[in-house]
Formats: C-alpha cells, sequence, structure tokens
C-alpha cells in the first residue's frame, strides 16, 4: 500500500510556508498591538489565550478565523477591515520570489513593522500639542534631509 501523502494545511502554501494573506493579517495584529503599547501576554489575556497563540497569530503559523477576527477588532478598538489594509500590494511580494520592493524612500516595506517605526509612532501621537507635534514632524523630515 502506497504511503498516505501529508496534507498540508490550508493556511500554507504549496511549500509548505504559512499563507500571505495570514502572514498580512498576523503583522497588522502587532502592529496594532504595539501602538497601543500592549505586550502580547496582556493581549493573550484579553482573548482568553496564551501569550504564544498570540505569537502564532502574528506569524501567521496559524489562521486567525472570523469570529476571533471580530473579537480582535473590538478589543484592539479597529474595523476589521483594518486587517487587510493594504494587503494587495502586500501580500503579492510575499508570495512571489521576487525581491521585496521598496518604499519611496528606499526602505523595505517592512520598515512599517519595526518596532523602532513603532516606537516612534507611539511616542509621536503622545505629544498632546499639535503645534509641538507638528514642529517635530517637521523637523524630522528637516533631518532626514540633511542626511542624504
Amino acid at each position: 500500500m502506497p504511503p498516505i501523502p501529508r496534507r498540508r494545511g490550508r493556511s500554507r502554501t504549496p511549500d509548505g510556508r504559512p499563507h500571505p494573506v495570514d502572514v498580512h493579517v498576523g503583522q497588522r495584529i502587532r502592529l496594532r498591538r504595539t501602538l497601543l503599547g500592549w505586550s502580547q501576554e496582556k493581549l493573550g489575556r484579553t482573548l482568553g489565550l496564551t501569550f504564544q497563540q498570540v505569537q502564532k497569530y502574528e506569524r501567521g503559523a496559524n489562521r486567525v478565523g472570523a469570529s476571533r477576527l471580530y473579537e480582535l477588532s473590538r478589543i484592539l478598538e479597529v474595523p476589521v477591515a483594518y486587517f487587510f489594509e493594504d494587503i494587495g500590494a502586500d501580500a503579492m511580494i510575499r508570495s512571489s520570489p521576487q525581491p521585496a520592493a521598496k518604499t519611496a524612500d528606499g526602505e523595505g516595506i517592512g520598515a512599517m513593522a519595526r518596532r523602532e517605526t513603532l516606537e516612534l509612532m507611539r511616542a509621536y501621537y503622545r505629544i498632546p500639542d499639535p503645534k509641538v507635534r507638528r514642529q517635530v514632524f517637521e523637523m524630522t523630515k528637516a533631518l532626514a534631509r540633511e542626511s542624504r
């Protein structure tokens, strides 16, 4: 009797990697969680999960079901559509064997998911005075021009 072929999970590509949509949704969960200043443990407790399960969702290793996605949208205070924003280009880049696309400034698209970027954004939006926030924004742009 021939061996039974091993079934790949529904959320995997033919080569065994997580599906690009699951990876994208996971990155959006991580982005929002980080912007809120929450740990994986805190989000897990709120959902009734372990932090390891949250890690798996964020990596795209486990697919997020519809009811869990709805629950995440309520907890993270975003519409369900938030998890799918920019998915077209993002998912296509990850699912293709071509090199990752670059943003206008030459950074990889993954630059928005870096911890440094997220911490900078969170700190920026904690500045209560809109005029001061605008000055920080203009200063940052000026510094970036100087470094070229």
